[in-house]
């Protein structure tokens, strides 16, 4: 199979751009929004579409436009992949699993988590982890994006994840991976703040999220019902904090992870539950 994706057209825009009359235009591959702005992604130049949406919308404003190979755009060579027991693997990919992994396939799209990123790798080896230490019947995925920590749980033999991505285009995206696996009937993809869902009890909860939302889901209630916890996507200051907050609980921080001196993952186990 050919990959689906080359070069990436990218037009910039503020405002909210309504892009469902886009919905069945083989070209267009999503709408990033964040702060206000929309992100217009297509596979081809779309400036007729871009001018079609500004006429539509007269409350958008063009800002700019980027194109981008869709390797530049992950950082690298999206191709299979062993991280801990997983075999990760692009539809597009005819490599076969030959030692005996548990595949996943994951289409990452326009979306930022393929697997390359060490929070992520650091994520299922803390994944991979909980399971061998306890039994877990359910979970929640918060900033899940492509749905890879989601799939992860789910084919380790968790009856039931919740997967929650603020971003439209994420959770979109997380769903068709879900779907590429089969695992609809395991996992459920909610586009919404983590912090609206975090209260709804599970055994294990995993963040790889921005440090700013991470010091919000830990005031609430529902971040320390939970038994078992993985933290991810934290700068060594920003871990500081989070584990001085952790410490000050009696959480026991079963392990932790350090890439490259940047990047920090906890695996906590909450003595409260």
């Amino acid at each position: 199979m050919e990959v689906p994706y080359k070069n990436l057209y990218i037009y910039y825009l503020k405002g909210h751009a309504d892009t469902k009359n886009l919905a069945f235009n083989v070209d267009f591959l999503g709408n990033w929004e964040e702060g206000g702005y929309s992100f217009l992604f297509f596979s081809t130049p779309s400036k007729d579409k871009l001018a079609y949406i500004l006429d539509v919308q007269n409350d958008l404003t063009f800002i700019d436009e980027y194109k981008f190979s869709y390797e530049e755009w992950h950082g690298c060579k999206i191709s299979s992949q062993n991280i801990g027991k997983f075999f990760i693997v692009p539809p597009w990919d005819n490599i076969k699993n030959s030692d005996e992994k548990i595949s996943i396939i994951l289409d990452p799209g326009v979306v930022f988590g393929n697997g390359t990123h060490p929070t992520t790798s650091d994520c299922i080896y803390a994944i991979e982890e909980v399971f061998f230490l306890d039994k877990i019947n359910s979970a929640m995925d918060i900033g899940t994006g492509t749905g890879i920590l989601s799939l992860a749980i789910a084919k380790l033999s968790s009856k039931k994840t919740i997967a929650v991505d603020f971003n439209f285009l994420a959770a979109k995206t997380a769903m068709k991976n879900v779907q590429l696996n089969n695992l609809k009937d395991k996992i459920i993809v909610i586009c919404g703040r983590g912090e609206d869902y975090v209260d709804i009890p599970c055994d294990l909860l995993v963040a790889n999220i921005h440090y700013d939302i991470m010091k919000e889901l830990i005031k609430s209630k529902g971040f320390w019902s939970k038994k078992w916890l993985i933290l991810s996507g934290l700068f060594r200051s920003q871990a500081k904090d989070i584990e001085n907050q952790l410490l000050a609980k009696k959480a026991q921080i079963v392990r932790t992870w350090e890439t490259s001196s940047i990047w920090n993952t906890f695996l906590i186990k909450n003595t409260f539950t």
